[in-house]
């Protein structure tokens, strides 16, 4: 989990999305998020976190519903949200966050 902890202790924002592969909403967060990546440039960074894979770290973070959206700066989490989410929303939230 250091590596973890490196990747979210930066002064840009950082969206982690956790999913599960073979869930049937896949295709649609994968277009949400390569649209926010896009928005944001190197303004912020966005990291899909497949569950199954990523276990202990789902746990540690209590990941119940899938997706579930997470917003770091600074090693803190600023934002959390379970469910399905527009890109402009997330855009939005990440934005808030920049040279904050």
């Amino acid at each position: 989990m250091s590596k973890f902890g490196e990747l979210l202790d930066e002064k840009t924002p950082v969206l982690l999305a956790f999913y599960q592969q073979d869930d049937g909403g896949m295709i649609d967060i994968d277009r949400t998020l390569k649209a926010v990546a896009a928005a944001l440039g190197d303004k912020g960074k966005v990291i899909k976190i497949d569950v199954d894979k990523n276990q202990k770290l789902s746990e540690a973070l209590r990941v119940r519903v899938l997706p579930t959206f997470m917003i770091y700066k600074f090693s803190e989490m600023v934002w959390r949200q379970s469910g399905v989410q527009d890109a402009n929303t997330l855009i939005s939230l990440l934005q808030d966050h920049i040279n904050v």
